[in-house]
């Protein structure tokens, strides 16, 4: 199941020759002054179709020593279901497409028809319009595709999920020796997906890095593509803005469904040498890791991270991390980890003297470690998985996996995500007739036929149907045994572990670091930012207003890109 559902598959060559992708994509490549060139791809939300609008450009050897190579995802997550949050686009799809992603042909079975309403009202597209420029100067030439896109608040809008289209996109470093892990357990051919926006300029120091949440992927324009572009929060005329996904995901990276044995999670490679002739084809691996995917802590995944920007983009500084929620957890261990001079990523300026890799930090919707309350509600999602009987001991049959188990998990998450005033807002006491129409609240005149009262196991509450229909859809782009390490992986969050507590482990990080929280916020309650805050020897406090809650920090996109655009600007 897992080489099934999360594999991608290889389809831009190095070496100079052009390859053509069949979905839309956005180019940028860079040519710097020693002759590197940069490249980036990000398919955007525009459907199917679709094809490359420019050719990634060749590198060579000086970027990444041949680790760095470009990956097509496979498809995970492009059902329309997938296409832009409710509450940033709100026009409604023109088609309303049912697929969901390789092997889960079986999926409708899970879900009652009330349910499935929800793809006429939550499905919605970006209508967006590429223009191609070509700028050049005497130290960089650089290819832009940009995208304008119109932007219209649906009255439907309000308690979609947070993601756009979901893929494996994006290019792939490989460390170059069996990698060590927090637990002393060594992971070999230890690989990581990322993306890249922008230019990198001459002194190789105007980084952005962004690090996604829990079931996020390295596209960052699928899921915070307001902040992303000229002009924006991660301006690209002003920075090379990086994306990287984590260990244990199925969106590229290293996890439950590689190889054993190492190499590519894909069918065929192209032979790099010969990439004009006809590849052979190769055996699938089918060997792979599942339930017995190592250990990994957010502190591996950020290790792994900080030597593909060293050591594969050639990365001299970063300017500033970012992230919420679990991407939160990654820029404080970015802090940690790189952000003073005694660390092992620091580096040596003009003049010799030491200083941070990592200039400055935003974690945001995150606390300094897990708390007993979020790892009990990470705990309930894996028992939801548990307790479905096709979960077999985690050893599911990968024809039919525990689907209505990861249903149940992601719809507990969805709960969490949000707030007692959000729900009650969006739904209250509706119920939606047998046709999947929605109808008024429960508690009025009853039907003459008695077997239909609007209350009972026939109710089809408002609430009840956007619920199933979030864990059916969820099921088009994750797999339970991912699921399963990565909620396992949010839990060791803790930067204080083996550091002599968050204290003193935060207390040589003199670096800035802009710390926001939702108000709203009952996963990750305000309290938390504020300890961290204070935490920070050069740390304050920005609060985001929002009755959205935690996803408060995906939706509240305006108020989150003053206050980052403010930090940025006030910041080396």
């Amino acid at each position: 199941m897992f080489s099934q559902v999360c594999r991608g598959f290889r389809r831009v060559a190095l070496g100079g020759q052009h390859y053509h992708n069949h979905h839309h994509l956005k180019i940028v490549s860079s040519q710097s002054p020693n002759n590197t060139t940069i490249s980036s791809a990000s398919a955007l939300a525009s459907g199917k179709n679709c094809s490359i609008s420019t050719s990634i450009i060749s590198t060579n050897n000086t970027l990444g020593g041949g680790n760095r190579v470009y990956i097509r995802g496979s498809g995970i997550g492009t059902d329309s279901s997938m296409i832009a949050a409710n509450d940033r686009f709100g026009v409604n799809r023109n088609q309303h497409d049912h697929g969901h992603g390789h092997g889960h042909g079986h999926i409708h079975e899970h879900v009652s028809s009330h349910s499935k309403q929800y793809f006429h009202t939550a499905n919605h597209n970006v209508n967006a319009k590429a223009q191609t420029t070509t700028t050049t100067s005497t130290n960089t030439t650089t290819t832009t595709t940009t995208v304008t896109t119109r932007r219209t608040l649906s009255e439907k809008s309000g308690m979609d999920d947070e993601y756009g289209e979901m893929t494996a996109d994006g290019n792939t470093y490989v460390y170059p020796e069996p990698f060590e892990l927090e637990s002393g357990e060594f992971l070999p051919h230890a690989q990581l997906r990322y993306m890249t926006y922008g230019t990198l300029n001459e002194e190789r120091n105007n980084v952005l890095v962004v690090c996604h949440a829990l079931t996020g992927n390295a596209s960052l324009h699928s899921w915070w593509g307001d902040l992303l572009g000229p002009g924006q929060a991660f301006d690209t005329d002003k920075y090379f803005v990086v994306c990287c996904n984590i260990l244990g995901s199925c969106y590229g990276s290293t996890g439950p469904a590689s190889p054993i044995h190492g190499g590519s999670n894909n069918d065929n490679d192209i032979d790099n040498d010969h990439p004009e002739q006809p590849q052979p084809q190769q055996p699938p691996q089918t060997e792979t890791y599942g339930i017995h995917f190592p250990d990994v802590s957010v502190r591996d995944s950020v290790t792994l991270q900080l030597h593909m920007l060293q050591n594969d983009l050639g990365i001299k500084s970063v300017k500033c991390v970012i992230g919420g929620s679990f991407g939160g957890m990654q820029a404080i261990e970015h802090a940690v980890q790189a952000g003073s001079v005694g660390s092992q990523f620091a580096i040596d300026d003009d003049t010799g003297k030491a200083v941070p890799f990592v200039r400055s930090v935003v974690p945001i919707a995150c606390g300094a470690a897990h708390t007993a309350w979020q790892i009990g509600i990470s705990e309930v999602q894996r028992q939801a998985i548990y307790a479905d009987p096709k979960w077999n001991d985690g050893h599911p049959d990968p024809s039919d996996p525990p689907l209505k188990g990861l249903s149940v998990a992601r719809q507990i998450g969805m709960v969490t995500y949000r707030t007692a005033m959000g729900y009650e807002s969006k739904f209250g006491r509706k119920v939606r007739h047998r046709d999947g129409a929605a109808g008024a609240a429960a508690g009025g005149e009853t039907s003459s036929n008695t077997h239909h009262v609007p209350y009972g196991r026939h109710a089809q509450w408002e609430v009840k149907s956007y619920l199933e229909y979030q864990g059916w859809k969820f099921l088009s782009r994750f797999d339970p045994v991912t699921y399963i390490k990565l909620t396992e992986q949010l839990d060791t969050h803790d930067v204080g572990r083996n550091r002599g507590g968050k204290e003193l482990a935060l207390s040589s990080v003199k670096i800035p670091a802009m710390i926001m929280g939702i108000d709203s916020d009952i996963l990750y309650p305000i309290h938390e930012q504020e300890e961290l805050a204070n935490l920070f020897p050069n740390g304050h406090l920005k609060v985001i207003h929002s009755d959205a809650g935690h996803d408060g920090f995906l939706l509240e996109q305006e108020q989150v890109a003053k206050h980052i655009i403010h930090f940025l600007e006030s910041h080396d």
